[in-house]
């Protein structure tokens, strides 16, 4: 099923019991976002949520309505988005035309084709312009937008369609950047630098002149994913929902700027930006699980707000993962998988792993033939749009599940030669990455988990035999070594190499370095193979936190350190003296009063 608007969508997921109607009254500041944290981290992602009273506001809230596989395959009209994948994969497959009859064959495939270019209608019936406030009327504050964490600047619009064009007019651009409420007229447009909306900016920037916007909220489902997704420079977003609807998106002119949006939007602001203009954004707690740090953005004016006569404000939080973003970035991966084939063909399969945060991990999986060649696929993918900005890429065989994280784990600790199988790199990071020393650009990790082939180091010889040194020390054994560790564990796994993750209550610079080289040094712990030094206030039983936190704060050539055969890896948080430039950033938590006030009210909320 395909679904015209928001409406329809909700409407499925009240049939299927995916959503949770909230009656009782809950604040836009904060409390939302805390409810929603929970529900988002309940098994499969919890059920989408629809507050119908909402403080200061008329219009109820939408949130978490993709938060779950089975919601983010329906919001794009399959079972399983996997159909998407292979009907991409149908298009990039289709052989030309020899003869009259090959044409003939092609011709409905073609037509078909043709129905996907979004469509522009008559304004008089579109249903996001059934109220229209121009002027004095414009004003953010009849929406609910929400402040999702204690530390964030102020309320930011979290899941908008923003649209605007190259200066030349040539070219849309529809992507998701979070915008900052001013005040009840302007807002920020948060575009990070390698995103083609910043692109458009600067060369309006270049030229001084007033760039339009258009953002819509709460569009089509399809419009709302595509909105989202990496596509390359000059492909119309609104093109890629109409593939996944399989009908075009039909969309309106706006009221005050040359700009069109989706029909069926439930709210769309219009306005300009100023390229003169700049102001402080931020920060905000973003999907790295931290606050992003503060800059100066654009700022956008407000010269209309349209919508529909009952509006549903559609929203999402962002945070500790797994969240609502986690499910929208897996479609990507999998509804995108087909096009990276495209150019590295001996890609079989990949996985990002929740923890990873989406550009800080990802496993692939290749059908390997030469040697060397998974170095020069992370190579490859290194240097390839979106994912340059990868930190650790871990490749295996093609006979390998790149989803079961138990056999890749056990491939790295029973496999991985640590001078042979790991290979470092320099390169491009997201801006969200605060692990490396500069913003920007940092260290890369590739981990070669292949089979060796012929005419490759290593090939021919035996894998290392299991250890059989003393049996590994108990916790207490190491707690009573080392005063500085707030906690440490070690591992029960059925492997060759023993990993002990350590909690340290760092207070000067190189500790966790210092500390492992007098780890290293006990003959008592030399069954130990690999220790990762983590921040005190880890909690070590969660491997889910253990493995965000190791993404999130990794720069891996700073942080390995080799010692005869063993690894120590620092990913606590760096300081200054430790060559660090950047800030290291605030973790996100909520406040023990808003914590406090959802759990008066909780059973409430959720009854039967």
């Amino acid at each position: 099923m395909n679904y015209p608007s928001l409406r329809e969508f909700i409407s499925r997921l009240e049939l299927e019991n995916e959503l949770v109607r909230i009656k009782e009254q809950v604040s836009p500041i904060l409390e939302i976002a805390e409810i929603t944290d929970r529900v988002s981290k309940q098994p499969g992602g919890g059920k989408a949520l629809l507050f119908e009273n909402v403080e200061g506001s008329s219009m109820p809230v939408l949130i978490n309505a993709f938060g779950s596989q089975k919601r983010m395959d329906a919001s794009l009209g399959v079972h399983n988005v996997e159909e998407i994948a292979k009907r991409i994969e149908r298009y990039l497959k289709i052989p030309p035309p020899v003869s009259l009859l090959d044409k003939a064959k092609l011709l409905p495939m073609l037509l078909q084709a043709a129905q996907f270019p979004p469509k522009l209608i008559g304004g008089s019936n579109a249903p996001c312009q059934e109220v229209v406030h121009l002027d004095n009327d414009v004003n953010l504050d009849q929406i609910p937008i929400l402040q999702c964490w204690p530390s964030d600047a102020g309320r930011f619009i979290t899941f908008p369609i923003v649209i605007n064009r190259s200066v030349d007019q040539k070219v849309k651009n529809v992507g998701l950047y979070r915008m900052q409420v001013y005040d009840s007229k302007t807002t920020g447009m948060h575009w990070h630098i390698h995103k083609d909306g910043a692109h458009f900016f600067h060369e309006y920037q270049k030229q001084n002149k007033v760039m339009e916007v258009a953002v819509a909220i709460g569009a089509d489902p399809a419009s709302c994913y595509s909105a989202s997704a990496p596509l390359p420079y000059g492909i119309d977003e609104f093109l890629l929902a109409g593939f996944i609807r399989k009908k075009s998106v039909p969309l309106v002119k706006c009221k005050t700027v040359d700009l069109e949006v989706p029909a069926s939007a439930e709210i769309v602001l219009e306005g300009y930006i100023d390229p003169s203009e700049m102001r402080l954004e931020g920060p905000f707690g973003d999907h790295t699980g931290y606050y992003s740090q503060d800059d100066d953005y654009p700022v956008f004016h407000i010269t209309a707000i349209t919508h529909r006569k009952d509006p549903i404000y559609l929203t999402t939080i962002v945070g500790k993962p797994p969240q609502e973003d986690f499910y929208l970035g897996r479609a990507t991966e999998r509804i995108f998988l087909p096009l990276l084939r495209t150019q590295l063909p001996e890609i079989i399969d990949m996985d990002m792993p929740v923890e990873g945060v989406f550009h800080n991990c990802v496993i692939v999986s290749i059908d390997k033939r030469y040697p060397m060649q998974s170095r020069r696929l992370m190579s490859a993918l290194w240097g390839l749009g979106q994912m340059s900005f990868v930190k650790t890429i871990i490749a295996v065989d093609a006979t390998v599940d790149v989803h079961n994280y138990d056999e890749v784990i056990k491939l790295v600790l029973n496999n991985v030669d640590f001078e042979r199988d790991l290979f470092f790199s320099e390169g491009v990071l997201d801006v969200l990455n605060h692990g490396s020393d500069n913003m920007l650009y940092g260290s890369k990790l590739g981990v070669d988990l292949t089979a060796k082939v012929e005419g490759e180091p290593g090939f021919g010889e035996s894998l290392p035999p299991a250890f059989h040194g003393p049996k590994p020390p108990s916790k207490m054994d190491v707690l009573n070594q080392f005063e500085e560790l707030k906690d440490c564990r070690i591992l029960e796994l059925d492997t060759k190499r023993v990993v002990m993750y350590a909690a340290l209550d760092k207070t000067l610079p190189n500790q966790a370095r210092e500390f492992s080289e007098r780890f290293f040094d006990v003959p008592e712990f030399a069954s130990v193979d690999i220790v990762i030094v983590l921040e005190g206030h880890v909690k070590l039983d969660d491997d889910s936190v253990v493995m965000w936190k190791f993404f999130n704060n990794l720069d891996p050539k700073r942080d390995f350190y080799f010692d005869d055969g063993r690894l120590s890896i620092d990913v606590t948080n760096k300081l200054k003296e430790e060559g660090y430039q950047q800030r290291w950033p605030e973790e996100i938590e909520m406040s023990e009063e808003i914590k406090t006030h959802v759990d008066s009210k909780w059973d409430s909320m959720f009854k039967e």
